[in-house]
This record gives structure tokens, C-alpha cells and sequence, in this order.
């Protein structure tokens, strides 16, 4: 029987067997990587999103049969480092994902070599560093500390020194901290309305994960959403206890410590499920990890199966909310043209394009959509050797955002939003779409 060519069916995921001794074997993650190498090598469909790609290729190009069996396996991890699992190979480009029997999943092929690398003690000092955030935030949130820390972000010489000492690029975007945290702002606005509307798969009452990024570095999310929900007569808590979502510690390999994560937040989630909440998180990697990450590392945990089906991006939730006809769509200010760039972590989650689907909704108002990597994955884009390549993959963002001439731009994701800015260097600062959906109901 031959072999079909290409996938007509929609990509499936299959647990990740990361328990299995296998999964370390050194050989046995060789093979395979040659195997889907040559697979990609061949295809090269995937070679606009990242730079994981061109390595290979050029990998290829460069060796003396111009095949992948001509390079050297010592070099494999060369393309390893480059991908920093945006997933959009998966689930927009590759042909060959499962069901398709070359059972193609090339990102979570490069998360297994990036855990074997890990566990052979092959990682920096500073990457351990960065993936640390919950260490490093509540450090930097001190509040004489933040001040130093923002303060030297700014400063040439001390960046100078961040790139020696840790491999920092002196260029890149660094997010500032705030010792008055996402935490205890939403504490002093949150009204706590006691009437909720449960409506289609939403409880109406919602539990903010606030994930270590948007409690520490942008704490106006976690304002911005709680306002909005507020607005939508949705009561609104926090999640009482929580620790970073884990996604940093998995794009370093670092599997035990995504484990160990995972056992502080999830009992946590399910009290606040349990007693009828929903939850939200402001930061479509922290959705991501809870939607698919997780679940498919702990398939058989009832627990995280349950926190899968009630965790929702913000707009995906106001959107289903609006499907039932309890969305407040009473807006008093339009906002004009948007240049959103859609965050690969909120594309790769299959819920279509929800906010743009909402802001459309304001009168007035215009929503030029960009799906193209904005290459800065919360790391790699900080990081000296890999900067200025973040840079270029930014580039047609860049350029799109340029050629809209648009009253905003935004992108769910804030560190996207961040380094659209670095690239546009005209003083011009990211507004989050909650941010725009708070100017435009007037709060």
C-alpha cells in the first residue's frame, strides 16, 4: 500500500512518555531525530517560522552526501537550541503529524532532546537562571531592589556587565518588576459581587491565575482583567496560592521541575473549580500549559484533565459569554485601527482568533490581524547568541505593523508586545488588548 502524502485530518497530540527510560536513551532520541531530520529535509515547508529550520537545512546543505545521514550527530543539538516551542510547526505547516503514519511531532521531539541535554547537566547557569521566575521575581519585587533592578535594565554599562556575567544581550527587552504586585491590586478593586450567571460551558464566576509574569512584571493585567470581568457582572477571585505555570522550565528540558509545579498549582485550581469557579490566566503561554502541556505529560491524572476543561484565555471566555448573549457590548469609546499580532501560544490553542473577534465587536473600530512569530519566547530573545536572529523572525511583524498606521498595536502576548516595540525603536509603547477593552468600555 503506498504511502499517502500529506495529512488531511486535524493534527492529534499523543502523550508525551517522559517516564519512560527510553525516553532518555541517547540513541534511541538520536534515531529518531535523524528519522523526522530527514522527514523535514525533505519537506521544508516549516523554513519561514524559526530558526530551528534554516539550521537544519543548512546542516544539510553544508554536508558531503546533501543528505541528513552526511551530518555530524554531535550537530543535531544545534537545531535543538534554536527551537523554542512555539508549536506553530504542528499545528499550522507539517503535513505529517499523527494521524499520519510518519507520525511526525517536532516540537516534542525537540523537548525530548532538550530534557536529555538537561539531565547531562549541558545548560547554562544562566538559563537556569532565567527559567527560575518565581526565585528571581520575588527577588526583584523587593521594594528597593525593583528600583535597582529597573534601573540598571536602563543603563548602558550595567547591561554591558549583564552580558558578560550572564550572556545577556545588551539590546534586548527586559521586563521591569514592580514590588506593589498583580495580587494586591486586584485585591483592593475586586467588588466581589455575589451573583453569578452560569451560561453554556462558563460558571460565570471567575479565579485569576495571575502567573508570575503578569503579577510581578505587568501587574495592569491583572487590573485591566479584573475591571473587565467586573464590568461583565462576572464575580471575580484569585487562585489563593500559586507558582509559575511551569513553561519556562519545560522549553529548558527541566521536566521534574514542571512536575513539581504542577503539584503546588493544580490541587490549588481545583478547590477554587470545586467550589464553582472558573479560571482565567492573563498570559496565553500559562493557558497553554494547563490546555495541552500537561495533560498530555500526566494523561492518566484525573486532576489535571479536570483543570484542562475549565481554564480559559480571557477572550475566549468573554466570547463564550457573548455566544449566550451575556457579553456587555455597551462600549463608549472606539478605538480606532488595531494592528494585533496574534500570539503563537493562543494560535496553537484551536479556539479561533477570539479577540479579535471581540474588539471587532466596538463600534468604530478595526482590527488588522498578524500571524507571523514574533520570535521572542519569554528567553530566547534575551539571549546573547540568539537575539539579533529573534530580531529578524520579528522582522515581517515589524514591517506589518509599520505599513498598518494604526491607532494601536497589541498582542496577547505581552513579551511579544515588548519586542515588536524594540523592533519599532519610535517611542511607540504595546497596549494588551485588555488594556484596549478597558479603554473602550471607559473604565
Amino acid at each position: 500500500m503506498a504511502i499517502r502524502e500529506g495529512n488531511l485530518e486535524a493534527p492529534t497530540r499523543h502523550p508525551l512518555d517522559w517516564k519512560n527510560p527510553d525516553f532518555y536513551n541517547e540513541d534511541s532520541l538520536n534515531k529518531e531525530l535523524e528519522r523526522v531530520y530527514d522527514i523535514c529535509h525533505g519537506c521544508r515547508r516549516c523554513v519561514s517560522l524559526c530558526n530551528a529550520f534554516p539550521t537544519l537545512f543548512d546542516l544539510v546543505d553544508e554536508s558531503d552526501t546533501f543528505e541528513v545521514d552526511g551530518v555530524d550527530k554531535k550537530d543535531y543539538v544545534k537545531v535543538v537550541d534554536q527551537c523554542y516551542l512555539c508549536d506553530l510547526c504542528y499545528m499550522t505547516k507539517c503535513p505529517y503529524t499523527p494521524p499520519h503514519e510518519w507520525n511526525v511531532d517536532f516540537p516534542h521531539l525537540m523537548l525530548r532532546a532538550k530534557a536529555v541535554k538537561y539531565k547531562k547537566g549541558e545548560v547554562k547557569t544562566r538559563d537556569k537562571i532565567l527559567s527560575a521566575t518565581d526565585t528571581v521575581g520575588s527577588l526583584a519585587g523587593i521594594p528597593v531592589v525593583s528600583t535597582i533592578v529597573n534601573t540598571a535594565n536602563q543603563n548602558g554599562l550595567a547591561r554591558k556587565a549583564l552580558e558578560k556575567v550572564l550572556g545577556i544581550h545588551p539590546d534586548a527587552v527586559l521586563p521591569e518588576y514592580h514590588s506593589v504586585t498583580g495580587r494586591k491590586r486586584v485585591k483592593k478593586i475586586n467588588k466581589h459581587l455575589n451573583n453569578a450567571t452560569p451560561i453554556g460551558r462558563t460558571t460565570g464566576k471567575v479565579a485569576i491565575f495571575a502567573t508570575c509574569y503578569g503579577n510581578r512584571n505587568e501587574p495592569h493585567l491583572l487590573e485591566d482583567l479584573t475591571l473587565v470581568l467586573d464590568h461583565n457582572d462576572i464575580p471575580v477571585t484569585l487562585v489563593d496560592k500559586e507558582v509559575c505555570c511551569g513553561m519556562p522550565k519545560l522549553e529548558l528540558g527541566d521536566l521534574k521541575a514542571v512536575e513539581h509545579a504542577k503539584n503546588v498549582n493544580i490541587p490549588e485550581m481545583l478547590k477554587k473549580i470545586d467550589a464553582g469557579w472558573d479560571i482565567i490566566a492573563p498570559v496565553p503561554s500559562c493557558v497553554l500549559m494547563f490546555k495541552q502541556e500537561l495533560p498530555l505529560m500526566f494523561p492518566d491524572d484525573a486532576d489535571v484533565q479536570k483543570v484542562k476543561e475549565h481554564i480559559f484565555d480571557p477572550f475566549e471566555y468573554l466570547m463564550l459569554r457573548h455566544k449566550e448573549g451575556q457579553l456587555n457590548t455597551n462600549f463608549k469609546d472606539s478605538l480606532g485601527k488595531i494592528a494585533y499580532h496574534a500570539a503563537c501560544h493562543l494560535r496553537v490553542q484551536n479556539m479561533g482568533l477570539k479577540t479579535r473577534e471581540l474588539l471587532t465587536l466596538i463600534q468604530d473600530t478595526s482590527v488588522e490581524t498578524i500571524e507571523r512569530c514574533s520570535g521572542h519566547d519569554g528567553t530566547y530573545a534575551v539571549k546573547e547568541e540568539f537575539h539579533d536572529i529573534s530580531m529578524k523572525i520579528c522582522r515581517p511583524v515589524i514591517s506589518k505593523v509599520k505599513k498598518a498606521e494604526s491607532n494601536y498595536y497589541s498582542s496577547d502576548c505581552p513579551m511579544a508586545g515588548h519586542q515588536i516595540e524594540n523592533g519599532l525603536k519610535d517611542d511607540s509603547k504595546p497596549y494588551h488588548p485588555l488594556t484596549l477593552l478597558r479603554i473602550a468600555y471607559g473604565l
